[in-house]
């Protein structure tokens, strides 16, 4: 699946290749065509490590889209800061809000120059919205913040999404610090929706898994476990069911409760 660069449209001038993404792996996982024979070796290696990583992905999906829409039907958020968007898939977050609150504005942030390319796929806002792209990096909040507030009130409640992204900031870039920029950027009332790749289910084939993309890629990635995703959460009021594998973050009647590798929660700023 996906085309060599060869077969593709010329990719931007800022994007190598034969350097994998996490944006565009994960596009693979998702059974996208956006990505390119780097990007799929890896996403290769670690199918061979942790089988289930495509269900795992999808199910992350799923609780993006069943927290976006708790948030817009339910807590009354009409704005939304999605850092790590990653390319365009099913149920983005705009969709997924508008459909619930048109007037919903959302904020896109990511750092792949490919994610800009397919950004028009994403900023089909409903009439009556807004929805914008940053193209940056997660470890420069005070950026995202700055280009963040030209779309997004931030003396009103924001939806802050960080989905299946801090495990792209490494400990020596403190990911910690990073959080609680964005957080004290926000007011009372606001939302974090996080999720986190695990280091503690299925534990040694998530280490192969996560040792062989540390091997093949330049940006290294760091699986946390249940405790030290919790303390992303520090200071704010968790929902319930609490942080939980994906699948079992209110799921759907009738839905799957396989725990999936991935620690994922809701908190409310107060």
């Amino acid at each position: 699946m996906g085309l060599d660069a060869a077969d593709e449209e010329q990719p931007p001038a800022n994007l190598n290749p034969d350097v994998p993404h996490i944006a565009r792996i994960y596009d693979y996982w998702l059974g996208g065509r956006n990505n390119y024979a780097a990007d799929r070796k890896v996403a290769e290696e670690v199918l061979a490590a942790l089988p289930i990583t495509p269900v795992s992905v999808l199910a992350n999906r799923a609780f993006l889209g069943r927290s976006v829409h708790h948030l817009a039907a339910e807590a009354g958020i009409r704005q939304f800061l999605d850092i790590g968007t990653g390319l365009p898939s099913a149920n983005n977050t705009h969709e997924v809000a508008q459909r619930a609150a048109p007037t919903t504005r959302v904020v896109y942030v990511d750092n792949d120059p490919i994610v800009l390319v397919h950004a028009k796929a994403l900023l089909t806002s409903s009439p009556q919205g807004t929805t914008t792209y940053i193209e940056a990096d997660l470890r420069n909040p005070d950026i995202i913040l700055k280009k963040a507030a030209t779309t997004l009130d931030l003396t009103q409640p924001v939806g802050l999404m960080l989905v299946a992204i801090l495990h792209c900031v490494t400990d020596e870039d403190n990911p910690y610090e990073i959080v609680t920029t964005l957080l004290n950027a926000i007011p009372p009332g606001s939302h974090l929706i996080l999720s986190h790749p695990a280091s503690d289910i299925v534990a040694e084939e998530v280490r192969m898994a996560s040792t062989r993309m540390n091997t093949s890629m330049a940006e290294k990635v760091t699986f946390r476990s249940h405790e030290q995703v919790l303390r992303f959460f520090d200071g704010l009021e968790l929902l319930e069911p609490g942080l939980v594998p994906t699948t079992q973050w209110r799921p759907e009647p009738g839905a799957d409760t396989t725990p999936m590798p991935v620690w994922a929660g809701i908190a409310r700023k107060p």
